[in-house]
């Protein structure tokens, strides 16, 4: 099995998987209604992390950045500076820029994680032209917005009835460690679910304070 990152997008079952990032263009995020800004703003920089986590081929993209439409986040662009930037000049799809999709062809792999900005379009476009091309497609639905939640879940009704697996970050993250003592594995998932899921975060915070400094109170010990 084959993945990669485009808006950012990555696979795993999911072990040769690529991440494609683009769609999450500054001007664009605006648009998004679905999600408060502070919870988006998180989910999309925790999706482009997962491919500088796992090491996943990236490729990003932008369309007609100079527009309204705006660059990608300075945050994405800093943490993949090496990934190949592909600034598309008008096409809605991604897949129907060449440039792109020799992006994508080249790193060889079949599975593809993506979201992006606004769901309806740029995640549903691109995600049913590579289930068309014959793409394992894993759509991360936290780290795509639209205009409003039925407009969002009518976009991933047509991916899932098109063959596209609709997943959280949690589960693309968990899906491509497969196991904490694997690497990456704990050592590198704790601090990345304390950075971009801070319950998790915070859950092993509390494990480790309790191992560390904890002394059972009364009632505790008749639970364990």
């Amino acid at each position: 099995m084959k993945f990669t990152i485009a808006t950012i997008a990555f696979a795993s079952q999911l072990f040769s998987t690529a991440f494609a990032a683009n769609y999450h263009q500054v001007g664009l995020f605006k648009l998004v209604q679905d999600f408060s800004p502070v919870v988006f703003r998180n989910n999309i920089l925790a999706h482009a992390a997962v491919g500088k986590v796992f090491n996943l081929p990236t490729i990003l993209t932008s369309s007609a950045e100079t527009g309204p439409n705006g660059p990608l986040p300075k945050e994405i662009t800093d943490m993949h500076p090496n990934a190949p930037l592909i600034k598309r000049n008008g096409e809605v799809d991604a897949w129907d820029n060449p440039e792109f999709r020799a992006a994508v062809e080249a790193t060889g792999k079949k599975q593809i994680i993506l979201g992006g900005v606004t769901t309806d379009v740029c995640t549903v476009f691109l995600a049913l032209s590579l289930r068309a091309a014959g793409y394992d497609v894993w759509a991360n639905h936290e780290a795509s917005g639209t205009f409003d939640e039925k407009v969002a879940t009518a976009a991933n009704d047509r991916m899932r009835d098109a063959g596209v697996h609709l997943v959280s970050t949690f589960a693309v993250v968990t899906d491509l460690m497969r196991d904490w003592r694997h690497v990456p594995g704990a050592a590198e998932i704790i601090p990345y679910f304390d950075e971009y899921l801070p319950s998790y975060g915070y859950l092993a915070r509390a494990h480790g304070g309790a191992v560390e400094n904890g002394t059972l109170i009364p009632g505790e010990a008749a639970l364990l």
